[in-house]
């Protein structure tokens, strides 16, 4: 395939690593020094675009390549409030895109048990559970688009928590929330790639459920998986699309 990146730090240069390895072309890369001076028509030799730029710049790079008739996978999270208005924008166009929170196959597994386990605690009201996500001080939004997946597969399976709340550790804003608000704790901690920890807490005992990145590496190789995985296809997808835990 040939690629065009659309944002290019630190995660961008990684996808063209895998992309490269797994001998794919990068036809173009847009950041912040050519966005403004890129048009559809520079995309017409493209078979696919992946997005890991800035909230900002995402829902712009997703019209462009919608505009171009170029399929496009996006990493970029912290744009989720509009995620419905580009689903119906790209059905009702014939458009291809998938999105993710997060696209390494180790943190889908988890999405996938933490969903079981919110599951199996469901009748036990003595536990109160809180979602906890460390990353490096260099991430823009708060929560992880991660930690906001993880936090809505516990919603789905709970007769308590409504809604989550977000603190962010250091900020001048504390939050105390209420018994049916699912707390996600954000730390931002120098150079650290991703953890997740769910925690159920009770007088007696405390259960966690911990996923740590060791680099971002997974997230990349995942990335340029789910493109291969997209190219041919029409239609909305998401990550957990490609998974099939059932079988």
């Amino acid at each position: 395939m040939k690629i065009v990146l659309l944002g290019y730090g630190k995660m961008g240069q990684l996808i063209e690593k895998f992309a490269l390895k797994r001998g794919h072309e990068i036809a173009l890369i847009v950041d912040s020094s050519n966005r403004d001076t890129i048009e559809a028509e520079d995309l017409a030799d493209v078979d696919l675009a992946i997005d890991f730029s800035t909230p900002e710049a995402a829902l712009a790079n997703i019209s462009l390549c919608f505009e171009a008739d170029v399929p496009i996978v996006v990493g970029t999270t912290g744009w989720y409030e509009h995620l419905q208005e580009v689903k119906e924008i790209c059905l009702e166009a014939n458009q291809s895109m998938l999105y993710g929170s997060n696209f390494s196959i180790g943190v889908n597994v988890f999405f996938h048990i933490n969903k079981l386990l919110a599951k199996a605690m469901r009748p036990y009201h003595q536990y109160d559970v809180q979602v906890e996500e460390i990353h490096h001080v260099h991430k823009l939004d708060a929560p992880s688009g991660t930690a906001i997946t993880i936090a809505e597969g516990i919603l789905e399976h709970s007769d308590i928590k409504t809604k989550w709340v977000n603190e962010l550790v250091g900020s001048d804003k504390q939050v105390v929330n209420q018994p049916d608000e699912l707390l996600i704790e954000s730390l931002r901690i120098e150079e650290v790639p991703g953890t997740h920890t769910v925690l159920y807490s009770s007088e007696v005992d405390q259960i966690e459920f911990k996923h740590t990145a060791h680099n971002r590496e997974g997230f990349a190789l995942g990335a340029v998986i789910a493109a291969e995985w997209l190219y041919g296809k029409k239609g909305f997808y998401q990550i957990t699309d490609i998974f099939d835990f059932n079988k």
